[in-house]
This record gives C-alpha cells, structure tokens and sequence, in this order.
C-alpha cells in the first residue's frame, strides 16, 4: 500500500507541475509560447507519461474525481479511497509549491491566477457558474467512460494511457475557455492554495462538479453490464495500467 500511495503521490506531482507548469511558466513566454494548443497536450503527455512510468504500481489514477470514479465503477475498492486522495493531494500540493518558488524567481513576476481554476469573471472566457459545472462534469463524466473503456480486459492491452491521455489532451481543448479546465479536484486545490483570495472561494465547484461528473460516467458504463476480473485492488494483474487520470 505504501508503494501504491507513493506512486499516486508522484504521478500526481508530475501532472501538476507539468500541466499547470507549462501554464504559468510556457503559456505566452516571448515568441515560443505554447498557448492553449501546448498546455493542453502537455498535461495529456504528462498522464501518459506517468501511466506507463508508475500505472503498473498503483494503476495511476492521480485525480480523486477518478479514484471515485473507478470505486462506483467496480474497478477500485472503496477502503482506499481516502489514502489515494490524501496521496495524490499531497503530490499535487508539493507540485504547487515547487512551481511557485520557480516562479517567483523571475524579477518583477506576474503569477497573475498562477493556473487556478475559475468561473465568472474568474473564467478565462467570462463564462458563468452554470457553464463551468456543466462543462465539468460532461467533461469528467466522459472522461471517466474513456478510462474504464480503455482499461477493459477487451481492450487493446498496452494501449490505455495512450486513450486516456488523448482523452485529456481533448478535455483541455474544450474546457480551458470556460474553467481553466480542472476535471481533477487535487490539481483544483493545489494551484487555489497559492493563488489564495477568489480560487479559494470558488475551489468548492472543483470539487463536486468532477466527483459528481465521474460518478455519472461509471454509473453509464455500469449500466452496459460489461464485467472485468483484470483488477485486483486497484492494481493490474499484469503490467497493463488499470487506469490513470488527470
């Protein structure tokens, strides 16, 4: 269990600083920027690298929204829910911290919302509070449809984070507009700690919309009655990733 928490811990750290990082640090960087095209492809690489690095060992959820998702689905046992989420909350906190320091180092530094998640005027695009909670949980219900798909015993095996970080790197190119994209409730809470004030106050979105978004997509796979025998407490039988999430 150590282990498999560790690795939940690490992933998760690799997805915020490499997700959020490519945000604050690479987004509108003078004449290379990445824009919204980079970030979002950097935090689906950032899931596929990590799946295949650490998803043999814990099956690579890094994301509590998953992690719920994958226990309504079948495919996690629920006693483990609270050790993975504290895991991939202090992975994603370390995370934080450690991009926060390299930001400030630059003289005269602008974190500005330092990649936290937001709605109203908060939103990249302006959209409001009802259009980020619909985006979030269309997004993270699908999201999790994707990831119990491409982790069946039918599916493909070898293949799953390459689906899921797709899945991902699409997920940001719909939803960065509307949210910043969150989709994950530990990289939600992570980026609103440091950006205090207004993230802070409109963290609580973050949360209920993803758990709420990936409990209606494994109660929609549940309901196609596909059964798998693959998993065993949350961790493959071979040396496929069960699952891995943003």
């Amino acid at each position: 269990m150590q282990k498999q928490l560790a690795a939940e811990a690490l992933g998760t750290f690799w997805l915020v600083f490499g997700g959020c990082g490519s945000a604050v640090l690479a987004t509108a960087f003078p004449e290379v920027g990445i824009g919204l095209l980079g970030v979002s492809l950097a935090f689906g690489l950032t899931v596929v690298t990590m799946a295949y690095a650490v998803g043999g060992i814990s099956g690579g959820h890094f994301n509590p929204a998953v992690s719920v998702g994958l226990a309504v689905g079948g495919r996690f046992p629920s006693s483990q829910l609270l050790p993975y989420i504290l895991a991939q909350l202090v992975g994603a906190i370390l995370a934080a911290a450690a991009l926060y320091v390299i930001a400030s180092g630059k003289a005269g530094a602008d974190l500005g919302g330092f990649a936290a998640n937001g709605y109203g005027t908060h939103s990249p695009g302006g959209y409001s509070l009802l259009s980020a909670l619909l985006i979030e949980v269309i997004l993270t219900g699908f999201f999790l449809i994707v990831i119990l798909g491409a982790t069946h015993g039918r599916a493909p095996k070898g293949f799953a984070p390459l689906a899921i970080g797709l899945a991902l790197t699409l997920i940001h190119l719909i939803s960065i507009p509307v949210t910043n994209t969150s989709v994950n409730p530990a990289r939600s809470t992570s980026q609103a700690l440091f950006a205090g004030g207004w993230a802070i106050g409109q963290l609580w979105l973050f949360w209920v919309a993803p758990i709420l978004g990936a409990v209606i997509g494994a109660t929609i796979w549940k309901s196609f009655g596909e059964k798998d025998d693959d998993i065993v407490g949350g961790v493959p039988r071979d040396d496929r990733p069960v699952t891995t999430g943003r």
